[in-house]
């Protein structure tokens, strides 16, 4: 019993630890709303492979982090991102225009 909650206890540390390390790789997307007086960006992510790839991924909406400005991306622009989440909110920590 104590051998099975020690691994249990490892996997999920693993999961986490995991989980955190793959939220600010960059990520690629079109975005599809930009609401900048509540500080969020809807973004469709982009994936590469065959034609028709990305075609069924719904947009999802992020946060902007603090200082982080949205004057030069417009609805309708390809974009790289990076995005982390914290308490069930997904924040961009980074935005650039491709």
């Amino acid at each position: 019993m104590r051998i099975a909650t020690i691994i249990l206890a490892g996997t999920a540390a693993l999961t986490i630890m995991c989980s955190g390390a793959s939220a600010e790789d960059a990520l690629n997307g079109l975005v599809t709303k930009i609401d900048r007086i509540s500080g969020t960006v809807a973004i469709k992510q982009t994936q590469g492979g065959t034609v028709g790839a990305n075609t069924g991924n719904a947009a999802e909406e992020f946060k902007v982090q603090s200082g982080l400005s949205l004057d030069d991306v417009h609805a309708g622009d390809r974009v790289s991102y990076s995005a982390s989440e914290t308490g069930g909110i997904k924040t961009i920590t980074k935005l650039q225009k491709q």
